[in-house]
């Protein structure tokens, strides 16, 4: 008897300890960023613009079926802490006059964070006129 109290015991503090993926605490902005399937985008695609590996970003939103996602889901982009990494540039851009990071984040539609990561930049607030960048 003194057995089966114990182990329901041992049981019920299991299951208080247990957190349902759906209430699970939300991830940092400051680990990673969000973004939004556009149509024909696969988990690879987005991880090769982003320099992420696509089952990280698959692990980071809990998907069960990496191979399945759809347009319009937004998804957790986590930052690779891994080491350097030497991103695909889809374009190469040199700043301008009066240009800032922020400007020309939104002008490519690329998270500033993405931009900066990607040109190994220190002060986000600090680039120069001529300055070449990776855009992502």
């Amino acid at each position: 008897m003194r057995k089966l109290i114990i182990t329901l015991g041992l049981l019920f503090l299991l299951q208080l300890a247990w957190v349902p993926t759906s209430q699970a605490a939300a991830p940092l902005e400051s680990e990673g960023f969000w973004h939004t399937v556009q149509r024909g985008e696969t988990l690879f695609s987005i991880g090769r613009r982003y320099g992420v590996n696509p089952y990280a970003i698959c692990r980071a939103n809990g998907l069960y079926n990496c191979s399945f996602i759809w347009a319009g889901q937004r998804l957790f982009i986590p930052y690779d802490h891994s080491g350097p990494q030497h991103p695909i540039c889809s374009f190469t851009h040199y700043v301008q006059r009066g240009q800032t990071l922020y400007s020309i984040s939104r002008n490519y539609g690329v998270p500033l964070w993405v931009i900066v990561r990607a040109n190994g930049i220190h002060n986000p607030n600090y680039i120069y006129v001529g300055q070449r960048l990776c855009i992502p």
